[in-house]
């Protein structure tokens, strides 16, 4: 929950639009400042101060605890010029926060923490838990200092510096493992989620006994408690208390299995027990098991002083999954990439695209980013790319214009990824979107998009499917209308469009939609001269109901609506 604090009339009125843009999300504290702020610090998990920063320093210093634990605290002053964030940049969430109230007051965010404003990624924000010497190695890293980063294998990272890597020399170290290691000054150690832990109990077993015979396991391996990635067991023990509350002390979901799944898997200590209790010889090898990956630690029991085991745990160590997140980066202009496709390009540490459009966006990445770029005519390659490189472990962005599932790179690249990676899409505002926006309403009823380039379609399919537009009478958008080596397709396509609709019908003719040459017009799909179109430009024929109306292109959303319209014109 986020804590509003206010004092005056005008920090009431900025208080109370962020509520009411984030309702269930905050709660109004009312009554004299100093206890609200108490109140707050106490109950929530972020504060919004509408109030001055020495003011709120103040009122903060007696309760501050620990940075790990204390809220995030972002200010707000009196005119909402600023919303800065005070407390808690990283660990509290404070520096996301003032970029949120920021966009919702049209407030400038003011993030002073030092790697967020230099670009580089803080160690406690790269996803995975961390320990060590973090301010030192951190500092390391801001500097430009070299630092050895020392990983048992490719994880999804988002990009770090390139003096952070396996050769460099110093003092300064930074691991990535699941393993204990020895932690010195200026050493710090990323902690992956590759561990899953297959937990077997009886009816009743002690939370304690549980967790202990887990740590011990763990700890008797080498291995470390945060990198536990989940919980496993048959889905008999679903709802068993110890294990439950095993896996929330661990913070980590926890996976179930039927008793059939998990007795088809062959473990080196099948036991007639389980098989006995439910219905498959093994609980803990089998279910650590079932979750993928090396088995480490073998079935183990508790063994609690004078009476019988009541757990069983065995481990297993799961390899990395790389990461392929396709972007859609939109039209071009940049106020039309959304707030997620940015996120995903500073996540990604391997960049794969067409270079016009990495040229786009190259300034957003962060320092570190490896960036794979090709010209025209190489979508399969850029697609095996990408997948290669999520295969080897790595987090990486492969970017298209428009919306990359919408004649883009979604498609190549899907059909190459398997099972064996994770894919992420990132919807972008297609062209015909942007260039409907442009032209008015034109896609107001049903339409369709069909490029008119026959390189990888045959001219018969593409035909057939303009026929089918024309005679539904449905709204039709062209992608790649025409090109030096290809004259002769759109007026074929216009005049198929032109057996089933007026001459008059609006044609709206958009190119480089949203950039800084952009240009529109609206004709008739008699006027309109094929010549004067290419491949940047978006063409939309509408149906037999849609209409200029102020130099716009309208299609309304149903005929009836317009018939009723119609009518009543023609009483007056």
């Amino acid at each position: 929950m986020i804590g509003l604090i206010s004092a005056t009339a005008a920090g009431t009125v900025a208080r109370d639009r962020l509520a009411a843009a984030w309702p269930g999300r905050t709660a109004v504290y009312e009554g004299p400042v100093r206890e609200a702020v108490q109140r707050a610090f106490a109950e929530c998990e972020q504060l919004v101060c509408f109030l001055a920063t020495g003011a709120v320093v103040r009122l903060l210093a007696p309760l501050l605890s620990d940075k790990s634990s204390d809220p995030g605290v972002v200010c707000v002053d009196e005119a909402g010029r600023h919303a800065v964030a005070l407390l808690g940049g990283h660990a509290g969430g404070a520096n996301a926060l003032a970029e949120a109230v920021g966009e919702v007051l049209g407030a400038a965010p003011v993030v002073t923490t030092a790697t967020d404003a230099t670009g580089v990624p803080g160690l406690d924000m790269l996803g995975l838990p961390v320990e060590g010497d973090v301010a030192g190695v951190s500092r390391a890293v801001l500097d430009g200092a070299p630092v050895e980063l020392r990983a048992d294998a490719v994880w999804p990272l988002p990009p770090l510096p390139p003096q952070v890597s396996p050769g460099a020399e110093g003092p300064t170290v930074l691991h990535v493992t699941d393993r204990i290691v020895e932690l010195g000054a200026r050493a710090a150690v990323l902690r992956p989620a590759s561990l899953a832990v297959g937990v077997g109990a009886s009816r009743n077993a002690p939370v304690e006994e549980v967790v202990g015979l887990i740590r011990d396991a763990l700890g008797e391996a080498g291995l470390s408690p945060l990198s536990v990635a989940e919980l496993a067991t048959v889905d008999a023990k679903a709802d068993e208390p110890g294990i439950v509350e095993a896996a929330a002390r661990f913070g980590v979901p926890l996976r179930t299995y039927t008793a059939d799944e998990l007795a088809r898997i062959e473990v080196p200590n099948p036991s007639g027990a389980p098989l006995a209790a439910v219905g498959t010889p093994s609980v803990a090898e089998a279910a650590a098991l079932a979750a993928g990956g090396e088995l480490l630690v073998p079935k183990r029991k508790s063994n609690p002083a004078g009476r019988a085991a009541m757990a069983t745990c065995a481990v297993v160590r799961r390899g990395p999954r790389g990461r392929l997140a396709v972007v859609g980066l939109g039209p071009g202009a940049r106020d039309l990439l959304t707030p997620r496709a940015r996120e995903e390009l500073r996540r990604a540490s391997v960049l794969v695209g067409l270079d016009q459009y990495v040229d786009q966006i190259r300034d957003l990445l962060r320092p570190g980013t490896t960036i794979l770029e090709s010209g025209l005519g190489a979508e399969e390659e850029r697609a095996r790319t990408a997948v290669a490189e999520a295969r080897k472990g790595h987090a990486v962005a492969l970017i298209g214009s428009g919306d990359a599932g919408v004649y883009a790179m979604a498609s190549p690249a899907l059909a190459e990824a398997g099972a064996d990676i994770d894919v992420v899409g990132v919807p972008g505002v297609t062209a015909a979107l942007a260039a409907a926006a442009i032209l008015g309403a034109p896609l107001g009823h049903d339409h369709v998009s069909i490029s008119l380039s026959d390189l990888h379609t045959p001219w018969e399919v593409i035909e057939r499917r303009v026929r089918a537009a024309a005679e539904a009478d449905i709204i039709v958008t062209f992608y790649n209308p025409r090109s030096r080596g290809r004259d002769w397709q759109l007026p074929k396509a216009l005049s198929i469009l032109s057996g089933h609709r007026e001459p008059a019908t609006p044609v709206g003719v958009v190119r480089n939609a949203s950039r800084p040459d952009e240009s529109s017009r609206v004709t008739s799909l008699a006027a309109l001269d094929p010549a004067t179109v290419d491949m940047m430009t978006v063409v939309t024929v509408g149906n037999t109901a849609t209409r200029e109306i102020a130099g716009r292109m309208v299609t309304p959303r149903g005929y009836r609506w317009q018939s009723a319209t119609a009518a009543r014109g023609g009483e007056k």
